[in-house]
């Protein structure tokens, strides 16, 4: 008896373990959209927000943080570039560093800045770029263009979170102190900091901009202290300037020939420019004016723009002096494989200079702001993708939530520090690739913008700004091919997920709410008392000779009386490729005798069932559906239907209100003849 009672517990709590589960998995959505209604009931459309928007999309434009915390956080993804910067411009120009650092600093501050405050304004709900660029094409083109920018998005973001959580692995294992305890352990060091940062999504990131602002500022700082002192030191040591001179000459002949390599050579500094597309991706967090609203967001897109200004000049200043006094002061075979200052050099000068136990502390603080850096990745795949791929049917419904999407993200960031060995240098080409990808995918969107209002000289100077990103986007793949090819893994993983999610829902009801004009109402109100018997015809001339022939067969295939009703409802696919939309219900007398309910919908199986539940809900009657069988192979007639939304009807929309009204005693009757 007491083992019967025991197993019983336990059989009841199982259930209740997985729906508290589920519950915690879910809360942002189910906080957000608490009793959603069905979309034959009229339920809203789905946020446009992202689930990590968090108070500043759920309660107005006008709500979030001010626009310097924000910055703080997308600051920890640009400025803990400096952890690595200096040692990846050594090693690709040399002596030629500096130089090289300024080409990169002007393109920044002349380019990417330009680009991205425009694009803050064309798009400022977070979408970013890719959604300029969404409007240009349509049908199935667009979504697949879509999906391939978000594939090199998500090999920027991962690839950040990787990369940054290696490096950090990297300081720690070769602190003086720790590198006999900790040495060989670089890759599970990598795995604990990825699944930490894991940990602070599932907990909340409410919080995390706080803990942002303190790391940036602390690391700010202690790098102002680093810089004043190599600059101090150069200021002792007059002749390191002039041996860099003389090498300069040495080795590059005149200016012309040095700007001219540094060019060249500015493509492998890529990684210098990472940060933009994250600060667009993160303006929902940004608090707003009080007159802002979702449409006319000013506050919001003036805050950010000063977002990426600051941290644009900021960054630029640390890069130029950080080139400068690292290539003068650290010998050449220090910076290559194996020595201290690869992939440290700051870390390097700060213990040469200032003593361990400012080096220790310097390398805690690029060790946090490292492992850190990808909160601002993933707050921005957090906002971006649950923006696409659910509206696109191309991802499940829990993938607007965080906490999902965090352990998904988190078990795909463990897949690739597993498959790099948590090697920094071996990530750093498809980093570059995916940065340089957004950036000059965001130059095309802005470029085409401007030429779209008839700003000519905008429209000029973004071209230019287009040319040198592509050109530099084209020399980093035939150099570093493998980032290519690292993106396009990702962006097939990405389509394959997407088809077979988008496969997996196709008989969803797919209609967000249902809307009639007052003849459509009308037609409606008239079968409150008896059952609404719906035709459905596929249009083709539209006159008396149609309609006339239609309901004789109908009536003789179904042997329905003479004397009941007949309304016909025809269905015109716009874009079959969209997923969820409102669905717009017209009626018309034609002929005078004829009553026609005309929709728009992406898919004419979805549409009528999601009619037929909603006139059900509307009159209490269950209306009836008449079709005709469709000539074909059934295979082909479900890729009609997959992919433009036609097919074999009758079968489909049967399936769909199957899987809507799972209670066949109140589910619309389906009769095919």
């Amino acid at each position: 008896m007491v083992s019967s009672g025991t197993t019983g517990t336990a059989e009841t709590d199982a259930p209740s373990a997985r729906i508290r589960l589920r519950s915690w998995l879910l809360e942002d959505v189910t906080a957000e959209k608490p009793a959603q209604p069905t979309a034959a009931e009229g339920g809203p459309e789905a946020s446009p927000e992202g689930p990590a928007a968090g108070d500043s999309a759920g309660h107005g434009a006008q709500a979030g943080q001010r626009w310097w915390r924000v910055m703080c956080l997308t600051g920890l993804d640009y400025f803990s570039t400096l952890g690595y910067q200096p040692g990846i411009a050594a090693l690709a120009a040399g002596v030629l560093s500096p130089i090289a650092t300024i080409v990169l600093v002007v393109v920044t501050l002349l380019g990417a800045l330009p680009v991205y405050r425009r694009v803050a304004k064309e798009s400022p709900h977070g979408e970013g770029s890719i959604a300029m660029l969404e409007r240009l094409l349509s049908f199935w083109k667009g979504k697949l263009f879509v999906l391939a920018l978000l594939g090199f998005a998500a090999t920027d973001f991962l690839i950040t979170i990787t990369l940054s959580a290696a490096d950090a692995s990297a300081h720690l294992v070769e602190n003086p102190h720790l590198t006999g305890f900790l040495g060989g352990k670089q890759v599970v060091i990598t795995l604990v900091l990825v699944a930490l940062l894991g940990a602070v999504f599932l907990k909340g990131f409410s919080e995390a901009i706080g803990l942002a602002v303190f790391l940036v500022g602390t690391y700010l700082v202690l790098n102002v202290v680093v810089v004043a002192v190599g600059l101090w030191k150069i200021i002792e040591a007059p002749h390191v300037v002039t041996d860099w001179s003389h090498a300069l000459t040495l080795q590059h002949g005149n200016p012309i020939v040095m700007v001219g390599v540094a060019l060249v050579t500015f493509p492998k500094l890529a990684l210098g420019l990472s940060g933009f597309e994250t600060g667009v991706a993160v303006m929902p967090h940004i608090k707003g004016d009080p007159t802002d609203t979702e449409a006319d967001p000013a506050g919001r897109i003036r805050g950010t723009r000063k977002l990426l200004t600051t941290s644009a000049v900021i960054m630029s200043c640390f890069l130029i002096a950080t080139s400068f006094i690292t290539t003068l002061l650290i010998p050449a075979d220090q910076f290559k494989p194996g020595g201290d200052a690869n992939g440290r050099a700051l870390a390097f000068l700060a213990h040469e200079y200032l003593g361990g136990a400012f080096g220790s502390v310097y390398d805690l603080s690029t060790i946090a702001i490292l492992w850190f850096a990808g909160a601002s990745a993933m707050a921005g795949m957090l906002n971006l993708l649950p923006r696409y791929l659910p509206r696109y049917g191309m991802a499940p419904h829990w993938a607007r939530a965080v906490r999902p999407m965090v352990i998904v993200l988190t078990l795909i960031g463990f897949l690739v520090t597993w498959i790099f060995d948590a090697n920094v240098d071996a990530q750093g080409g498809a980093y570059a690739t995916g940065v340089l990808v957004l950036i000059s995918s965001a130059a095309i969107a802005v470029t085409i913008a401007a030429y779209r209002k008839r700003e000519r000289g905008w429209t000029v100077a973004f071209a230019v700004i287009s040319a040198i990103f592509l050109y530099t986007t084209v020399l980093n793949v035939l150099e570093r091919p493998d980032g290519l090819k690292i993106g396009a893994c990702f962006i097939a993983g990405i389509i394959l997920v997407s088809l077979l999610s988008r496969l997996r829902r196709a008989f969803e009801l797919r209609v967000t709410n249902v809307a009639m004009d007052d003849v459509a109402e009308r037609f409606i109100r008239d079968y409150a008392h008896r059952p609404l018997r719906l035709i459905a015809n596929e249009p083709s001339h539209r006159d008396v000779a149609e309609y006339r022939d239609k309901i004789r067969q109908i009536r003789a295939d179904n042997d329905i009386p003479g004397e009941d009703d007949l309304v016909f409802v025809e269905v015109t696919v716009r874009d079959a490729s969209d997923f969820e939309a409102e669905l717009t219900v017209r009626g018309e007398v034609l002929h005078g005798r004829y009553r026609v309910l005309t929709l728009e919908s992406s898919s004419i199986p979805n549409a009528l069932a999601a009619l037929a539940l909603n006139i059900r809900d509307r009159t209490g009657q269950q209306p009836h559906l008449y079709f005709e069988w469709t000539e074909g192979s059934p295979f082909a007639q479900f890729l009609r239907f997959f992919l433009f939304g036609q097919g074999e009807v009758a079968p489909v929309t049967r399936e769909v209100l199957r899987e809507a009204e799972p209670d066949r005693s109140r589910r619309p009757r389906v009769h095919v003849g």
